[in-house]
């Protein structure tokens, strides 16, 4: 019981000189961190792409790479070798994978922010300031401010004979009338004639 006791009073003594290792600086970093990266996962992508597919794997990426850069950055290992080491390890993870562009791009953007945040030398505001300017910057692009967002559609076409080019106003007449929407392009992909259909994207300006 004597032994238990003191076994307990010093695992709590080492976790106490832990948090006292990692310094004030490390938790306001973290929070910093995860905040930047809530809102351009939870409140950016998934308010723009309804995916819910991706979040473990951006939420564990950042909070991994967070931890073992600012544990590296503790030892001689330069910023541009860590973001090196990370870099090359998503993309051999995600090489084969079937992940988009834009995902691409958000798995960077949580990876870059992970890095910032952890290898930064500059004061706490600073490195606040830099992750504020990149989920500005994210939310400003995605959003319709600069540029209509262009959505598109794939559809199986059954009136083959109205692909040919002379009936190209005829066609997106009848695609708007069908899909009621107002196409601002479209593209006619596969011709089948055995079943007298044809794949064509439709694209759209997306509409709220």
């Amino acid at each position: 019981m004597i032994l238990l006791q003191e076994f307990n009073e010093e695992a709590v003594s080492t976790g106490f000189a832990l948090f006292e290792k990692l310094g004030l600086q490390f938790f306001i970093r973290l929070a910093i961190n995860l905040l930047a990266v809530t809102v351009l996962i939870r409140y950016i992508y998934f308010n723009r792409y309804k995916s819910s597919e991706n979040f473990f794997t951006f939420f564990i990426f950042n909070l991994i790479i967070f931890l073992i850069t600012f544990i590296l950055n503790k030892s001689e290992m330069s910023m541009g070798a860590a973001f090196g080491l990370f870099a090359v390890f998503s993309m051999l993870r995600y090489r084969t994978e079937g992940i988009s562009t834009k995902e691409m791009t958000y798995l960077f953007l949580v990876i870059a922010v992970g890095l910032i945040t952890a290898l930064s030398k500059g004061t706490w505001f600073e490195i606040f300031f830099i992750n504020l300017l990149i989920v500005v910057a994210t939310w400003v692009l995605e959003s319709s401010l600069f540029m209509k967002k262009e959505e598109s559609k794939i559809i199986q076409y059954e009136n083959i004979e109205m692909i040919q080019p002379e009936f190209r106003d005829a066609l997106k007449a009848d695609l708007e009338k069908r899909m009621g929407l107002k196409i601002n392009r479209f593209e006619i992909g596969k011709v089948d004639f055995l079943r007298d259909s044809a794949m064509i994207k439709v694209f759209y300006y997306e509409t709220k």
